[in-house]
């Protein structure tokens, strides 16, 4: 499979060598210094663009890889919440198609089962509430992160007692912090920490006078986050529209 790159870095880059273990061909490499290789046949022969880069260049980058008649398997987050809508309309009714997750790891697949599965147990008992915390590396730009979100919505949609996630204690990599960890019985708190090189790790409790239930996805590299994406991107080629994590991974 012919494949490009939108973004070349860390994840970029251990995109590209699992894409290349795997047999396939990397076409182009689009990054921050060449976005005219977009207007170029090298890009425009590939069946599929893989873009891992930043909130701010997502969505224009999906918009140009469109244009080209590309296909897209983004993992970018914070810009879904403004654009997700319109890019659903583009896929549906415009024969554009994007896979789009905040997470491509198979073991966060896994655990968002779980966690939709055990959101549904605990809506039948009421004396438990629940709390989301995510911690990743200092270089992360958006807190919560995507996955956390997710993850959130998963249980709001589960749980009657939950109207809306909402910001909780945001812990900076310098040490700084800001927000709060109380809210509406109504809301459920999303927890987010900025600290070294952590891949990412997600942790949901479920809390009562009694006991408290947690579980916990901690990643130990971003290799299981690269390795989703090539698979995504092979799912991608045989198939169009707006697709998900979901139609990737079927539970």
């Amino acid at each position: 499979m012919k494949i490009a790159l939108i973004g070349h870095g860390k994840m970029g880059q251990m995109i590209e060598r699992i894409a290349l273990s795997r047999g396939h061909e990397i076409v182009s490499i689009i990054d921050i210094e060449n976005p005219e290789d977009f207007n170029t046949d090298a890009f425009r022969s590939a069946e599929v663009a893989i873009e891992f880069t930043t909130p701010s260049a997502a969505y224009g980058n999906i918009c140009a890889a469109f244009e080209q008649g590309v296909k897209v398997v983004s993992g970018s987050t914070g810009w879904i919440t403004q654009h997700g809508e319109e890019m659903r309309q583009r896929c549906w009714n415009d024969g554009k198609t994007l896979l789009w997750s905040s997470n491509f790891s198979v073991g966060v697949a896994i655990f968002r089962a779980i966690n939709r599965r055990l959101a549904q147990i605990m809506n039948k008992f009421p004396q438990y509430d629940v709390s989301l915390q995510e911690t990743h590396h200092v270089h992360k730009l958006d807190a919560p992160s995507g996955t956390a979100i997710t993850l959130a919505e998963q249980i709001v949609c589960e749980l009657d007692r939950k109207e809306r996630w909402t910001k909780g204690i945001i812990r900076h990599g310098d040490g700084t912090k800001e927000g709060s960890t109380t809210c509406p019985i109504d809301e459920l708190r999303v927890d987010a920490i900025r600290s070294g090189e952590v891949p990412g790790i997600h942790t949901i409790t479920y809390d009562s006078p009694e006991d408290c239930i947690s579980i916990t996805h901690s990643a130990h590299s971003r290799q299981g986050f690269a390795l989703g994406a090539v698979l995504a991107a092979e799912f991608v080629a045989e198939h169009e529209g707006w697709l998900t994590i979901e139609d990737l991974f079927n539970f």
